[in-house]
């Protein structure tokens, strides 16, 4: 990713966290991210996620040493017990690209960073090797070095040895539906679906070997954006605090070319928020058809 942004880029991905400091340690320390901001979620911003209760909250904004314009940003709240990844529906995970992924074991020994699947191939997927870790916050976390592109997307090799968030995870109940909803109110493209056996989401709802999954990519032109996943009839809604950030993977936010063409009801009317990710653009968020909060960052 340069910075130059188009409709449909992947500006950053929202983490919630129990605490900020051990998982700066994680991100900065051992994932290599360098820290850009500190400080406390503005009362606005809060309010325009749909979580005034994390307003004053203690936050950070991290970017890839690639200096591409892509943050995760982490926001301190409690983790709920009842909370398990890769179980509810929502923002599943967020796929960064990296360099040498088998590496990555040894480097995350002994950090806040689970590894739930180590680096492996994927049968039908030749275009990556995935690495899933999942974080203090619960969050999930894919580590994926690119092979090649796909025959209907172009997927970025790292310029650093952890880049950019290049793929994000939407987990559905309906994944037909969610497709046309990105697609009629986000002006998004639909793209190629797979059918393959997917170990996270068998191992999450003890599901036999072998059982098989449906994914499609939604993309812009020939960028990959989203990948929506059809979960299984025990998956839920994921459980929050009323007025709080839903725990994990919390938002995503994706650069659009104008507010005004977008076909959603805005949690907020558009406004001009402070942080590194914005740079003085315009942003409102939506709330898509799983309950997952999408920010939405003007930069025409």
């Amino acid at each position: 990713m340069s910075n130059f942004l188009t409709h449909g880029c992947i500006m950053g991905g929202v983490v919630t966290t129990p605490n900020l400091d051990t998982a700066l340690e994680d991100y900065h320390g051992r994932l290599g991210l360098k820290i850009v901001e500190r400080g406390e979620l503005a009362a606005d911003l809060a309010a325009s996620w749909k979580c005034p209760a994390n307003g004053g909250a203690r936050t950070a904004t991290l970017q890839p040493q690639s200096g591409a314009h892509c943050f995760i940003r982490l926001v301190e709240q409690p983790v709920p017990d009842e909370f398990m990844p890769v179980r509810t529906y929502g923002w599943a995970a967020f796929e960064l690209t990296v360099q040498d992924v088998y590496g990555w074991p040894g480097r995350l020994e002994g950090s806040g960073f689970d590894i739930v699947g180590p680096p492996k191939p994927i049968e039908g997927l030749p275009y990556f090797i995935p690495m899933q870790v999942t974080g203090r916050g619960r969050e999930m976390i894919y580590l994926n070095e690119v092979a090649e592109n796909t025959p209907s997307s172009d997927l970025p090799k790292a310029a650093s040895l952890t880049d950019h968030i290049f793929i994000v995870i939407l987990a559905t109940h309906d994944r037909e539906a969610n497709l046309a909803w990105l697609q009629e109110k986000i002006g998004l493209d639909v793209g190629g679906t797979y059918t393959l056996e997917y170990t996270m989401i068998n191992k999450a709802f003890g599901l036999p070997d072998g059982t098989q999954s449906s994914i499609t990519m939604v993309q812009k032109d020939r960028l990959p954006i989203i990948e929506v996943d059809d979960y299984p009839e025990a998956a839920t809604a994921r459980p929050h605090t009323p007025g709080c950030l839903p725990p994990g993977n919390a938002l995503v936010t994706l650069a659009v070319d104008s507010l005004d063409a977008i076909n959603a009801a805005f949690i907020e009317p558009p406004a001009v928020h402070s942080g590194a990710i914005y740079a003085g653009r315009r942003s409102a968020t939506v709330v898509g058809m799983a309950g997952e909060l999408l920010e939405l960052v003007e930069i025409s």
